[in-house]
């Protein structure tokens, strides 16, 4: 789990599932938990939670729910900078996202 501070946006795992959505742009709950190493039902229901809250929005791909961060959210661009900046300390986080990044485009290259 990331090394937060604080919870800002009333939880660690609602935080923390946004500063990985920011890094990755998008992503989907098992990924997002693996990433996070966060319990599947806790990200679930932070998903659905800053869903209802307006800050995510999420779109099925076959059976997957992919979500990211909802570009009509009234503070859109404050949020993103504000997320970055959260993220700056999460070295592991960031590595981690690198390295998944880097397996997944050898993947679509075969």
């Amino acid at each position: 789990m990331m090394v937060m501070a604080s919870s800002p946006f009333g939880g660690r795992t609602r935080s923390a599932v946004l500063v990985a959505l920011r890094l990755l742009g998008q992503s989907y709950a098992r990924e997002l938990a693996r990433l996070l190493d966060a319990r599947l039902s806790g990200v679930q229901q932070a998903l659905r939670g800053l869903e209802s809250d307006g800050l995510v929005s999420a779109r099925a791909v076959g059976r997957t729910r992919l979500y990211c961060i909802d570009t009509r959210y009234f503070a859109y661009d404050e949020l993103q900078r504000y997320l970055i900046r959260l993220a700056e300390p999460e070295r592991g986080l960031r590595r981690r996202i690198e390295a998944l990044r880097r397996k997944t485009r050898r993947a679509g290259e075969s």
